[in-house]
């Protein structure tokens, strides 16, 4: 089987074999739209859970407790407070964490006992904090402001790197796809967005860009002398491009994903809600949309990009119109094979090239 998967990286890199993602790249950008559409639509209804570090509010955490009843610490904290519905989640195998909106210092008094006499357990079992929600406020500015700053560097240094500012556009565009597309799934589980949520979203940024980086560094290779030669069209150089890198694609993503699955498993399985948990999702769930985007989002981006340039557009149908046998060696037309009188039809994905000549009579 390692074989023939190494045979089968070695045809898409000598281009005996090859997938036409690049061709097909109006399929992908269906599939990202609709992706995208339903994380906007998920965002909204119903929308991202924050936890307690953005809204604030009260703690408590039981732990070394026998059961981990969790209506029991309910109805603890509603014998207090009954207008207030704690947020109640089993952390391990023996501790409870129950969250509440900001209560008074007697409320979190009586919450406390009422905790220590429901699971007899000694006091010093039970805590109780108090976080306020300017604290997740500072977070959150500080995560858009880093952000911001990330990708007008990550820009600029893409521009002046393949001295080419539309790979740098394509390069962010499937940044905000994974971004998107990673809170909706956020939004769609209904898990807690903690400040290591944060820290995760961040983190995928940085994956993505250099999956994306490798295979543009391919793409430029690949078409640094397109325009010198009438075989190829930068479409099909850009698409070699993505075949050569593919088997490194998933090569990295499955070597990525597995400690993080582990990582995933373990923080949401065994050890209850936490940190673990938290980031794991995010950084799971990105590099997996990451790999998608690098390889069916990104390069077809600037392949479509690059093609509104004249000279690109002017050597696509040049190659085409060669390929095709559109005009003769002694100048008169020749017969066209449908399906490449197809590719020149205006509005077909390859180009926009111009129709076949006839010789006048």
């Amino acid at each position: 089987m390692a074989t023939g998967f190494a045979q089968w990286g070695n045809d898409l890199y000598t281009g005996r074999r090859s997938y036409d993602i690049v061709g097909r790249r109006r399929t992908w950008y269906l599939i990202s739209a609709v992706l995208v559409a339903i994380s906007g639509i998920l965002l909204i209804v119903p929308g991202l859970n924050p936890g307690i570090e953005f809204r604030g509010g009260s703690e408590f955490v039981v732990s070394g407790i026998d059961t981990t009843d969790q209506q029991l610490a309910t109805d603890t904290v509603l014998a207090v407070a009954p207008e207030e519905v704690p947020r109640v989640t089993t952390v391990g195998g023996s501790s409870l964490r129950i969250q509440t909106a900001e209560l008074t210092s007697d409320e979190v008094t009586e919450v406390t006992n009422g905790l220590i006499a429901a699971f007899d357990v000694d006091g010093d079992q039970v805590t109780s904090t108090f976080i306020g929600p300017t604290w997740g406020q500072d977070v959150s500015e500080k995560a858009v402001t880093g952000l911001v700053v990330f990708l007008l560097f990550v820009s600029v240094v893409m521009t002046v790197y393949f001295r080419n500012w539309r790979m740098a556009a394509a390069a962010m565009l499937a940044l905000f796809h994974d971004l998107i597309l990673t809170v909706g799934v956020y939004a769609a589980i209904g898990w807690e967005v903690t400040p290591a949520t944060v820290i995760g979203f961040l983190t995928i940024l940085g994956y993505s860009i250099y999956d994306t980086v490798v295979v543009f560094d391919k793409v430029r290779e690949n078409t640094a002398d397109v325009l010198d030669q009438t075989r190829f069209t930068y479409a099909e150089r850009a698409n070699l491009a993505v075949n050569q890198t593919l088997v490194r694609s998933i090569n990295t993503s499955v070597v990525a994903l597995l400690p993080v699955a582990s990582i995933l498993i373990v923080g949401a399985f065994i050890l209850g809600a936490g940190t673990l948990r938290d980031i794991a999702l995010a950084l799971f769930v990105g590099m997996f949309v990451g790999t998608f985007s690098s390889v069916f989002l990104a390069t077809p981006l600037e392949v479509t990009l690059r093609e509104r340039e004249p000279r690109i557009r002017e050597h696509t149908a040049k190659v085409l119109a060669a390929r095709a046998g559109v005009t003769g060696a002694d100048g008169e037309t020749v017969a066209v094979a449908p399906r490449a009188a197809a590719a020149l039809r205006p509005g077909s994905h390859l180009g926009t090239a111009a129709q076949p000549k006839r010789k006048g009579r």
